[in-house]
């Protein structure tokens, strides 16, 4: 038996995740406080599967999907929060005490908000996602240590991976340039793990496609003008269950696409938008909002004039976030209705 069954049943729990030590704080059916304790990792599986199923709060953080997974096996009812939502209830300082008992009472408010779960799916899709980014960054880096360090021996190449795959080759071969024997072996070992890091962002984008190619509601999002490969497939690995999301314009005020507000005395203020969300799911929004406002003068159906005509008013930033905030919408209904993006003439 647990050593709590004598003071009431927990209904409530909540766990202040982190690597080795975890703290819970449980309260009863009318609030009063039932355990608080610290638990390791090895302890807390076997405290949760000796625990009769409840409620359990933890905040969003690295391992809160695996979490959710294995506490959700075990019977118990698993929400995850956003940590600015439990921050307001950390009654004084900070510290796992205070912060079990905040999430404990912030899970119970009726009005919460929780964070969609990822199945291993989607967190495999999402992994690519993030070594990509990281590859594609360091390749960059690459590239400006390349033209940096050519820069010193009097060799300026334009900015751009094209030009340096373009001129490095040549610069190695030419005799006459200046540069000595030890540079030349220097400067073909950057360029060499260069092109590894191209050939790697190559076989990472591959098996996105073999994943694109084989989940449906990918290829329903690839059907949107302005969402390609990267967007669809990151969107999938946001999204999840589009159930979660009331409406179009939700999905969209949760990758931070919709204005900021700060209204007061029945007076609406409108400022830029929220950038709140998923950063690198915005971007690709957004990138693919200006693809598709640098070619919309090229068609005539009523969303491309829509699009024209807001250029005109807005300039081609702003367009390219409505572009983004109304791809987003159609991403909702798509996923909803399931079915492919149809144009309207």
């Amino acid at each position: 038996m647990n050593n709590h069954s004598n003071k009431g049943q927990i209904c409530t729990l909540g766990i202040d995740l982190s690597k080795m030590s975890f703290q819970l704080h449980g309260v009863d059916s009318s609030g009063k406080t039932v355990t608080r304790k610290k638990l390791s990792r090895q302890k807390l599986l076997p405290y949760m599967a000796n625990l009769s199923p409840c409620v359990i709060g933890i905040e969003a953080c690295g391992g809160a999907h695996y979490w959710f997974r294995q506490f959700t096996a075990l019977g118990h009812s698993v929400r995850i929060i956003a940590p600015q939502f439990v921050k307001p209830y950390i009654k004084s300082n900070k510290n796992d005490a205070a912060d079990a008992e905040a999430i404990c009472e912030a899970v119970q408010r009726p009005n919460m908000r929780f964070v969609p779960t990822k199945s291993i799916e989607q967190q495999d899709i999402q992994s690519i996602h993030r070594m990509r980014s990281q590859t594609v960054s360091r390749r960059t880096a690459q590239a400006n240590q390349i033209r940096g360090l050519l820069m010193e021996y009097g060799i300026i190449i334009p900015k751009g991976i094209f030009y340096i795959r373009k001129y490095i080759p040549s610069i190695l071969e030419d005799a006459e340039n200046g540069l000595t024997v030890l540079f030349r072996e220097l400067l073909s070992m950057l360029y060499d793990e260069m092109v590894h890091l191209d050939e790697r962002i190559q076989q990472l984008e591959l098996k996105l496609e073999t994943i694109a190619s084989i989940n449906q509601n990918c290829q329903r999002l690839l059907t949107i003008p302005g969402v390609g490969l990267l967007s669809a497939t990151a969107l999938i690995a946001a999204i999840g269950d589009v159930s979660v999301f009331k409406s179009g314009r939700e999905l969209a005020a949760w990758l931070g696409l919709v204005p900021r507000q700060h209204s007061t005395g029945g007076t609406p203020t409108l400022l830029g938008i929220s950038k709140r969300g998923d950063t690198y799911l915005r971007t690709l929004l957004i990138h693919g909002g200006r693809t598709v406002v640098r070619v919309a003068d090229k068609y005539d159906d009523r969303r491309n004039q829509w699009i024209s005509e807001l250029e005109k008013r807005r300039g081609k930033n702003i367009s390219a976030v409505a572009v983004a905030n109304k791809n987003a919408r159609i991403a909702w209904a798509v996923l909803s209705k399931k079915e492919s993006y149809q144009t309207v003439a």
